[in-house]
């Protein structure tokens, strides 16, 4: 249904959603000086509200446009497996259960390692679990790192720039960290079949890379973060829980977990898993924190209207994906993903035939190492933002603090990705 008209249209409802983006902070902070619109402005100032919300705007104004069953249609023609499987991942992945499996296996590694404790565990939760993210996808390794972290790092007495560098930091791991396989980095994902890439290549052209710069970001931060992390120096990382975890119910969880991660590809088998796993957190609820539910399904909601508004974008991001050469596509792949999905991205230059196989290495790499910059860079990014959002000032992420805290690392992974 793509006309210049709606073409148009969409690239300017696009646009308003990227700048509501970077001022969802300020909607957080008019909802203080003005208490009687306080839960309209809270609701925009949701940063995981935005897409979702100019999508809904997207389907009406076509609907006016073109006609209602057009709008329809093109709605119910995108693929939303990945807003669910990330909406999946994320309440399994921060169950109880899971959350305090790792924090022991955490604390274990924390305690064989010459640092002070709190120190040891912020570069595990840095470095270690985003690259684990290459096994467990992504999603999965940025709601652990996020439940990790958070009372570390994201927490009361942390300066807001350690709490920025922090999340920079997180974010451009995670991108890079799951870049060893095939099939755990959506952007990744997006083109290993079309253009013939296994985890054997990955780890050889990506993989090792990648690892560098996550174990060099997530040094420096934890070296910068040395002082207020001082306080917690004689703090356990194994939070003390209400009840242990019986070993059986945590194999059902992990099992649950790594069918889910199996399954990714495959909404109704994993969905099915899913509403497995409700009936036992239901049936064993003793042993269950309150799940994610809600966490969960905002970070859903932004995703699945990143795809709904992305739909109609190939119209100008294709052509500049297509006309630039391997150095200026990977900075070009660099800055784009900023202002869009980098799994996008790089399905857009799948589309481009007869591209060298040096473009199609810059345009992948340009794409991860961008994926800590902005909340719509990388899709786990919103359910970071959603599980660490808490711990900053009115419960808001700045766009711009994010940004910040991000150049440092995204240039740390685009120097590695480009130079080595």
């Amino acid at each position: 249904m793509s006309t210049p008209t709606i073409d148009l249209i969409a690239a300017a409802l696009f646009a308003a959603a990227l700048l509501h983006t970077f001022a969802a902070h300020q909607f957080e902070r008019l909802s203080h000086r003005f208490p009687r619109h306080a839960g309209l402005l809270h609701l925009l100032g949701e940063v995981e509200v935005v897409f979702g919300f100019w999508a809904i705007v997207l389907v009406l104004v076509l609907a006016l446009v073109a006609s209602g069953g057009h709008a329809l249609e093109y709605a119910e023609s995108r693929n939303y497996t990945e807003p669910l499987f990330v909406f999946v991942v994320m309440v399994i992945a921060g169950s109880r259960p899971v959350l305090q499996t790792v924090r022991a296996a955490l604390d274990a590694a924390a305690r064989l390692m010459p640092l002070p404790r709190a120190m040891a565990a912020t570069w595990l939760g840095l470095a270690v679990v985003p690259l684990l993210g290459s096994l467990i996808t992504e999603p999965a390794a940025m709601t652990i790192a996020a439940l990790m972290l958070a009372p570390l790092v994201f927490r009361p007495g942390m300066p807001k720039r350690a709490k920025y560098l922090a999340l920079g930091v997180l974010f451009v791991n995670v991108s890079i960290g799951g870049t060893l396989t095939a099939y755990a980095a959506p952007p990744v994902l997006m083109v290993a079949s079309t253009w013939q890439w296994d985890s054997g290549f990955m780890l050889a052209q990506f993989g090792w890379k990648a690892a560098l710069a996550v174990v060099i970001n997530a040094s420096v931060a934890t070296f910068l973060l040395r002082e207020p992390l001082r306080a917690l120096a004689a703090s356990p990382v194994q939070a003390p829980d209400a009840a242990r975890v019986p070993v059986a119910v945590v194999l059902v969880h992990l099992l649950l977990l790594a069918g889910v991660v199996l399954l990714a590809h495959h909404p109704v088998a994993f969905l099915s898993l899913f509403l497995l796993f409700l009936g036992f957190a239901q049936a064993y609820g003793r042993h269950q924190d309150t799940l994610l539910i809600r966490e969960a399904l905002l970070v859903a909601f932004f995703l699945a209207g990143l795809v709904v508004l992305g739909g109609l974008q190939r119209w100008w991001l294709q052509p500049i994906v297509s006309a630039l050469e391997p150095l200026a596509l990977f900075f070009g792949a660099l800055g784009l993903t900023a202002v869009t999905d980098n799994a996008a991205l790089t399905y857009l230059g799948s589309l481009v035939p007869g591209m060298s196989d040096a473009a199609k290495y810059m345009l992948v790499a340009g794409a991860v190492a961008g994926g800590g910059l902005t909340v719509i860079a990388n899709a786990p990014n919103p359910a970071g933002v959603a599980l660490l959002r808490r711990g900053f000032e009115n419960g808001s992420i700045s766009a711009g603090g994010l940004l910040l805290g991000a150049l440092g690392p995204t240039a740390v992974a685009a120097a590695a990705l480009w130079l080595l």
